[in-house]
């Protein structure tokens, strides 16, 4: 059934201005915590166990029901789906940011897990579907990208003014009046639709196990952390976990209306594209936090100033993704710039494996800084339209929920997987008899190249089975010139 839509008077820019600050407003919470944990703890009396549970709670249900929620706003409509997910977010925030004990906190925290999840899933879809012209439609995914690159590197600035100037309370309280704005202004600016009706899609065995599948499997992995992949605790849960999701995958092969249409992943640019986003966030990851980690405990940087050494790379991730990259793509193709950035991101972190224990911002952090943001403001717009102009608007929802859920377990995987690196080789050069110092720089030394090897990884897969894309002839809109000028 297709998809019914009412328009409204409202510009398409302004949709596109709307739903990319929703989506920073909710990836900046995912980042903006982390910097506030000493003052929740100190605050509240949380032990350094349940401390993880603040970041945790909030992880569990957004990953978990990214791809679910995705579906919905195919079958019910994403506009629905999306101030739905915008208005729990906000609420929880504003529960967030009373809470006075752990119990409260984490409870409120799960909660924003979902609203996040339910927000987020359908964003990308949305913008992705505002235009039809190829040019257009290549700003407003830039614009989507910068809103979520840039919200993970503002967010450690944003949370050391809150929390240093204010107090950790707003860091939630701040989401409550932007969230109620946006629902406002978004149920009369953002474009109505009706979906494709939940006949249309209504899998509820699947929906059943992706999510207890997702949900499982996440917790399994921020769980790792703390007791080891080898744990037989950790064992148990991963191989339930998987069980779930090989379960769901054999229902959508044999169900009359599946959740996850399984001919989308014989797509080869969506599939693809989701390993190299995978593989690239995964990478990422380790910037944002032992980038952080180097900052302030070998530098010796308090958390605002540690903040404000982000700034520059989210500055060139706006410049680029806004203004260059929608230039570059029409012109060379997704492709093209995909493989560019990947391998700039590749340098940046090689560049990052030679930072010194006596080193300055100026000379081992800023330029590999610089150089990363701008291989992320290419790569990150041209993978996602390369993901997204693969599938029918009628299908968007899913592929946005898709493409989210591969980035936030890529996030997941990645983070715990380059931890567990940095902490064996820290002991390992304490027991050989490095100082603290030198042990902290030569372990985050091999997270680097460790982030460099995904990297490499996501760029070769593009080399192999990412097609390339014709450019957009720049004298005639929402055409192509031959893929020989590629």
């Amino acid at each position: 059934m297709p998809r019914s839509v009412t328009r409204t008077s409202a510009s398409p820019w302004l949709t596109v201005v709307l739903l990319c600050i929703g989506q920073m407003m909710i990836v900046l919470d995912q980042n903006i915590v982390n910097v506030a944990l000493p003052a929740v703890q100190r605050d509240l009396g949380l032990s350094s166990e349940n401390l993880v549970w603040v970041v945790n709670a909030y992880v569990i249900p957004f990953g978990g029901l990214l791809l679910l929620a995705g579906r919905l706003g195919d079958l019910i409509g994403r506009k629905r789906v999306f101030l739905t997910g915008i208005a729990l977010f906000s609420a929880s925030s504003l529960l967030c940011s009373v809470a006075t004990s752990e119990t409260s906190l984490i409870a409120a925290r799960f909660l924003q897990g979902i609203g996040g999840a339910v927000a987020s899933a359908c964003v990308l879809g949305m913008v992705a579907t505002v235009f039809s012209d190829r040019r257009e439609q290549a700003r407003a995914i830039a614009a989507y990208s910068f809103a979520s690159a840039g919200g993970g590197a503002v967010g450690p600035l944003l949370g050391g003014v809150l929390t240093d100037l204010l107090s950790w309370h707003w860091i939630f309280f701040i989401n409550a009046p932007i969230g109620a704005t946006l629902v406002l202004v978004g149920m009369r600016a953002l474009p109505g639709e009706r979906g494709a009706g939940m006949g249309a899609g209504t899998d509820f065995l699947g929906a059943l196990l992706v999510t207890s599948g997702m949900l499982l499997f996440v917790y399994t992995i921020v769980d790792a952390e703390r007791v080891g992949w080898g744990a037989s605790r950790t064992l148990l849960l991963g191989s339930v976990s998987l069980v779930l999701l090989i379960g769901f995958f054999v229902r959508q092969a044999t169900a009359a209306r599946p959740l996850l249409p399984l001919r989308l992943l014989r797509s080869r640019s969506l599939a693809a594209a989701n390993i190299v986003q995978f593989l690239m966030i995964a990478g990422m990851f380790g910037l944002l936090f032992f980038g952080t980690l180097y900052l302030q405990r070998v530098l010796r940087y308090d958390s605002l100033r540690a903040g404000i050494g982000f700034v520059p790379i989210a500055v060139v991730i706006a410049v680029v993704s806004l203004g260059l990259s929608t230039r570059l793509i029409t012109r060379y193709g997704h492709r093209a710039m995909l493989l560019l950035g990947l391998g700039l991101i590749a340098v940046a972190f090689v560049l990052l494996s030679f930072a010194r224990v006596d080193g300055v911002y100026l000379a081992d952090f800023l330029p590999a800084g610089l150089v990363l943001g701008l291989g992320f403001g290419l790569a990150a717009p041209a993978v996602m339209g390369l993901g997204m102009t693969a599938v029918a608007p009628a299908e968007s929802g899913i592929a946005s929920g898709l493409f989210n859920t591969t980035q936030q377990i890529g996030g997941a995987i990645g983070l715990t997987v380059l931890s567990a690196l940095v902490s064996a080789r820290a002991n390992g050069l304490v027991a050989a008899g490095r100082t603290e110092a030198e042990s902290l720089v030569g372990a985050y030394h091999l997270a680097f190249l460790a982030a460099a090897g995904l990297t490499l990884a996501a760029l070769i897969i593009s080399v192999l089975l990412l097609k390339a894309t014709p450019p957009v002839d720049v004298n005639r809109p929402g055409t192509t010139r031959p893929a020989a000028a590629q």
